[in-house]
């Protein structure tokens, strides 16, 4: 990752799921059967030039498994630093 998580991901709501996620068997694969989901929610991130700001986060997620492969989707600009 190019970026790293700091504090809670907030807001989460869940984009697709089931046979809707694209990479299902991909996943499948690589970390096992699970409900997979498509999730998103908002963090404040620290970015490779160490600034801090708010942004969108997309992550893959199943019970049993947890969450897996976060995108930095969206860094809002006027987060405080």
């Amino acid at each position: 990752m190019d970026f790293e998580i700091v504090g809670e991901i907030t807001s989460i709501e869940t984009i697709v799921s089931g046979s809707g996620v694209r990479e299902r068997a991909r996943l499948r694969r690589q970390y096992g059967q699970g409900r997979w989901r498509k999730r998103k929610g908002v963090a404040r991130v620290r970015l490779v030039d160490s600034t801090l700001r708010l942004a969108e986060i997309h992550s893959y997620e199943a019970h049993g498994i947890g969450r897996r492969e976060f995108k930095l989707k969206l860094p809002f600009l006027d987060a405080r630093r």
